[in-house]
């Protein structure tokens, strides 16, 4: 018997996995296994297949042996690994390099309210334990720019074909020192957060392929991770992303 019309949907992350097969066979519940976790079988979600295609075949399919594809039209796997790593804080010990003067940007955030008369708002912990400031320095070119003038370095031109001044160059010896530091304290997680790199992502790259060659095992970087203006949700989006990546979500 052939089920190509058929497709199997595995859920997994928590306790129990969960295989669901619809077919359209039969006027009847569609077949379901909910096995144990991870913890009592090699692969949890590979037996739920097997108990799947057992109970919609009424043949055997022996646990040691590989499950039989030509029975499967496809898979489509869910997953909360990822998500659970997320809520209960265990993805692996994680850094954060960030522009000079904004060490507290992700812990402050937007400042947004959901309630706004709530005098008891709960902020949530950040997913990095460590903040590394760079000495370096990028400002858009805008007219009635109010920041006081600075001679720049140089001018770039953006991804994004917006200008951008260099205040202040990107100090590689001072990153590697900074960087060896991390790793001294047993840190190989690096999520890495520049002002205005969405658009010139240099100095960026330059500070990721250093901590590769230096160790890292996980390097990330805003501008590759999410290209888009404004530095808070791009920070968050490269921490979270990087979390998780640590714990194999």
């Amino acid at each position: 018997m052939r089920l190509r019309e058929n497709s199997i949907s595995p859920s997994t992350g928590g306790h129990l996995h969960r295989c669901v097969c619809p077919s359209a066979r039969w006027e009847r519940e569609s077949p379901e296994a909910t096995v144990p976790g991870p913890q009592n079988y090699k692969d949890a979600p590979t037996e739920g297949i097997r108990r799947v295609l057992e109970e919609e075949t009424g043949r055997m399919f022996p646990r040691e042996q590989p499950v039989d594809t030509s029975l499967i039209g496809w898979i489509r796997m869910g997953t909360t690994v990822a998500t659970n790593a997320l809520l209960e804080r265990e993805g692996e010990r994680t850094a954060l390099m960030v522009t000079q003067g904004f060490k507290d940007l992700l812990h402050i955030g937007t400042q947004a309210r959901p309630k706004l008369f709530d005098l008891e708002v709960a902020v949530p912990d950040v997913l990095y334990e460590e903040v590394i400031e760079v000495a370096e320095r990028v400002v858009l070119v805008q007219d009635g720019c109010q920041l006081p003038r600075k001679d720049p370095k140089r001018i770039v031109t953006g991804s994004t074909g917006d200008s951008l001044e260099v205040w202040r160059e990107l100090d590689l010896d001072l990153v590697e020192k900074d960087l060896k530091g991390v790793l001294s304290r047993g840190i190989t997680s690096l999520a890495v957060l520049l002002l205005h790199s969405y658009t010139w992502s240099d100095h960026e790259k330059a500070v990721g392929a250093l901590a590769l060659r230096l160790g890292f095992s996980q390097v990330s970087l805003s501008s590759q991770v999410m290209p888009m203006v404004r530095a808070v949700p791009r920070g968050y989006t490269d921490v979270d992303v990087l979390f998780m990546q640590s714990d194999g979500g």
